[in-house]
């Protein structure tokens, strides 16, 4: 298991919090990559967990490639912005995600994603980060507790999803 954390990086010591979720998905890490950045069967997976939201769709600005641009757009309305940083089919996909409203903008500026994927003998072993540039120092204790609690159960709620997708197949055969 991940271990999250919380360190000032920079000059101006903006406090930057990292929470992790790992999981191995029976399929190979291009089908892993494939369900991870598909705008039309992610939002299915990412249903949130308490205060953190759940995607109710993703809408491309063009192919996705490094520097695209998606609108992910949240069930309470919320509309945020992600830019593709690192696209490298299918080992590493990495974004960084704007636009929060609050209360959430009150306790982070900006999200920064990486995925990580790797084959191995029983299917791909997927790595999810996000390191997250928070609003207000003052406001780290809060920040670590919602996005030590919900952030991080929202992810691995989101591979596990990934992971029952893949095996209801293997479960509805005869």
């Amino acid at each position: 298991m991940a271990v999250d954390t919380l360190a000032a990086t920079g000059q101006n010591q903006r406090m930057r919090l990292t929470v992790s979720a790992e999981r191995s998905l029976p399929c190979t890490p291009e089908v892993a990559f494939e369900l991870a950045t598909n705008p039309d069967r992610f939002p299915v997976f990412f249903t949130g967990f308490g205060p953190v939201r759940g995607i109710s769709g993703i809408r491309l600005h063009s192919e996705l490639a490094v520097g695209s641009q998606r609108r992910v757009h949240l069930v309470d309305g919320t509309v945020l912005t992600e830019r593709v940083v690192e696209h490298d089919p299918p080992v590493r996909h990495g974004y960084t995600l704007s636009g929060f409203r609050p209360p959430m903008a009150w306790l982070v500026s900006q999200g920064e994603a990486m995925w990580s994927l790797a084959g191995h003998e029983f299917g791909c072993r997927v790595r999810w980060d996000y390191e997250f540039t928070l609003a207000k120092r003052w406001l780290a204790p809060v920040a670590v507790v919602v996005l030590h609690l919900f952030m991080r159960r929202a992810m691995h709620r989101c591979l596990k999803n990934m992971a029952r997708s893949l095996e209801a197949p293997l479960e509805a055969a005869p």
